[in-house]
């Protein structure tokens, strides 16, 4: 049995999903997946969601939650929906530009991300954001980026969840740097493949590759995520489809995983 939780981001499935709901999580189960991540608009029945899970017998841990769906007007029916299927976290996968274009912007939308976090709190829900790698540069003439900035400034509920290729294809601070930075705030992280020799000339390149083909320090990443980083779920997304069809690539991703653990790499 792993020490680890595996999940998978639906995203990372979304043509089969978009075509066969229960279908498709039975097969994430058949893999080895324990659980599995939605993303995009509330536009399931909660009822839909709440029976393939079952059925699967998959555990939600998270939801990529677009921002319009946390706001004031829009936030109640969201808890609910969520309240539903058993989601506790509201992982938000992406901002408006100008969100984290400047320091000042930074910190402007981590005092909105606090402000949410009380409120999902007291329905036992966290809120979190899902890196990018251009929140990785620093800001003209600082050692800062939008990642710290925004991140130093909100409260240590709100889940730091590290998309580890993005991070590497970003530079920056590093991400081994940034997963010693934020002690049990990585309650779920994204594992995504870069390879830095296929992204010098063209970053997104850098991402048609494999888990254990790539240059993720897997052993060290792992490593600080179980022991101080808290997490809870470590999350598959499959980026490579020019390699592997949808399904066929989670499942690689997986077995990759599984052989690197009992061969001790992680």
């Amino acid at each position: 049995m792993s020490k680890y939780r595996f999940a998978v981001g639906l995203y990372s499935v979304r043509n089969e999903l978009s075509k066969d709901l229960t279908g498709t999580l039975n097969k994430v189960k058949e893999m080895g997946y324990e659980g599995v991540e939605f993303f995009g608009a509330l536009t399931y029945k909660a009822e839909d969601v709440t029976n393939a899970l079952l059925q699967a017998g998959l555990t939600i841990v998270g939801w990529h939650t677009p921002w319009n769906a946390v706001q004031e007007d829009t936030l109640d029916e969201t808890i609910a929906f969520f309240k539903a299927i058993g989601n506790k976290n509201v992982i938000i996968p992406g901002l408006p530009e100008h969100m984290l274009a400047t320091k000042e912007s930074c910190l402007e939308t981590a005092r909105q991300f606090n402000e949410i976090s009380e409120k999902l709190a007291v329905h036992g829900m966290r809120i979190g954001y899902h890196n990018h790698s251009s929140e990785m540069a620093f800001f003209k003439g600082t050692a800062e980026c939008p990642f710290t900035v925004f991140f130093d400034e909100t409260n240590s509920d709100v889940i730091v969840q590290m998309d580890n290729g993005n991070a590497l294809s970003g530079g920056g601070p590093g991400l081994i740097s940034l997963l010693k930075r934020y002690p049990n705030r990585y309650k779920t992280i994204h594992l995504k493949p870069y390879s830095l020799e296929k992204g010098a000339v063209n970053s997104q390149e850098g991402f048609e590759t494999m888990i254990g083909e790539d240059d993720i320090p897997w052993m060290e990443f792992m490593y600080i995520c179980s022991k101080t980083g808290g997490t809870e779920w470590f999350i598959v997304e499959y980026e490579s489809e020019k390699m592997y069809p949808e399904l066929e690539g989670i499942d690689k991703s997986l077995q990759a995983l599984s052989d690197m653990e009992k061969s001790g790499m992680i």
